[in-house]
């Protein structure tokens, strides 16, 4: 016979009802925090799996370089020189002097795109320069005392004909004399960097005014980059007050694509051509610069460019770097989600000869992330320079849900 249950009294009741109470309220706060808890931990990141690109190569380039003098080769947006060939020294470099002349004339006295400048009123000592040059053998082109150019006029005159009566006149009228002139013309090389160029005179008719291919191609890209003289030097012809029509000494120009610089002539540096030349490669304009020193005549000079120009035109490749929706990585989640790090658009780049194309994909960890969001970036460096592309995900991450959460606690961010 079973012993008969106790009787609780009512104070033991009440602390068994008080225990079991407490109890399940402590179950359920437990439960309440763990769902906080795991409902508003954060995801953890994703690292990127990355695939990298493969290095691009191209064929080496080979410049039909004439068989006579020294030259060299460079590009508008193309660090130093592209190629060279024969001695590259300080060479005489005749009137090539004088684009160096008119820079620094715009130093002092510098002029728009679109300005003429000041007057300049020419008086019986420029008449004197005229026969001075006529005395060397000098190129020159007429002067007359009290005639007016503007300053555009007067540099055309020196340029297009080759004056060398204009090169020293303008000097003297820009810095008061011409060992002024000099003297800043020194220090204008200095700070250019053009440190294998030395100007005895303003025309280049002393065999003392040398320079060396590479100063000389970078001499060339200041001359484009100059609005004024660019588009000077591009012309064939010119009317000028008083002078009447002059003509551009460069027999190139206009042909193979050629649209500047400057001949050069005399017995110690034999035929010369500091030269421009544009052509199209794929969906860019390449500006070639470039010079051919120490030709017997410019004919033969002339012919010898034409097919140095033609040969080194395919030596310029557009190649595609990449195209919109590349992939370059791809994420997945710990809860199952998927997307890809792909370019954000197409990149392309004109690469010189076999000039070295690689490039490198990088991705930060994401948790989550909506489609098109940045996430990398994937970077060529061709030569020098560097192609950047933004890398943005193909689909979104999102939120893996409460009950995901619920089940992998181990799974989220502390």
């Amino acid at each position: 016979m079973p012993l008969p249950r106790p009787t609780l009294t009512r104070r033991q009741i009440y602390r068994r009802r008080r225990i079991t109470v407490f109890s399940s309220l402590a179950v359920v706060l437990t439960g309440l925090f763990y769902g906080l808890g795991t409902g508003l931990a954060p995801v953890p990141a994703v690292a990127a799996s990355l695939t990298q690109p493969p290095a691009l190569t191209q064929p080496a380039a080979a410049p039909a370089w004439p068989s006579f003098g020294d030259g060299a080769i460079g590009a508008v947006g193309y660090a130093g020189v592209l190629a060279s060939n024969g001695d590259q020294g300080p060479v005489p470099i005749a009137s090539i002097t004088k684009m160096v002349t008119a820079l620094v004339i715009l130093q002092a006295k510098p002029l728009g795109g679109s300005e003429d400048g000041p007057d300049i009123t020419f008086t019986d000592k420029d008449v004197d320069y005229y026969y001075d040059a006529l005395a060397e053998d000098g190129s020159v082109a007429p002067v007359v005392a009290g005639m007016v150019l503007n300053e555009r006029q007067a540099l055309t005159a020196m340029l297009l004909p080759s004056a060398n009566n204009y090169s020293h006149s303008l000097a003297v009228w820009a810095y008061g004399s011409e060992d002024a002139y000099l003297g800043a013309a020194a220090g204008w090389l200095k700070d250019e960097g053009l440190i294998g160029t030395t100007v005895a005179d303003t025309s280049g008719i002393s065999p003392d005014s040398v320079s060396t291919p590479t100063d000389l191609v970078a001499l060339g890209k200041l001359v484009v980059a100059d609005p004024v003289l660019s588009a000077i030097v591009a012309q064939p012809t010119a009317d000028l007050p008083t002078i009447g029509t002059v003509t551009n000494t460069n027999k190139l120009l206009g042909k193979h694509g050629v649209d500047g610089i400057k001949t050069g002539t005399t017995d110690e540096a034999g035929a010369c051509l500091l030269f421009s030349a544009d052509f199209t490669v794929g969906t860019h304009t390449i500006t070639l610069v470039g010079v051919v020193l120490g030709g017997d005549t410019h004919p033969e000079l002339n012919s010898a460019i034409a097919d140095l120009i033609d040969s080194v035109e395919p030596g310029f490749r557009e190649v595609t770097l990449t195209e919109p929706g590349t992939v370059y990585g791809s994420y997945t989640t710990a809860w199952g989600q998927t997307a890809r790090a792909v370019s954000a658009k197409a990149a392309s780049a004109v690469v010189w000869s076999d000039t070295p194309v690689t490039g490198a994909a990088s991705a930060k960890p994401v948790p989550l992330a909506d489609k098109g969001d940045t996430v990398g970036s994937v970077d060529f460096a061709v030569g020098a320079s560097t192609v950047s592309v933004p890398l943005v995900l193909d689909r979104t991450l999102s939120d893996p849900g409460f009950g995901w959460r619920l089940g992998n606690p181990g799974k989220l961010s502390g």
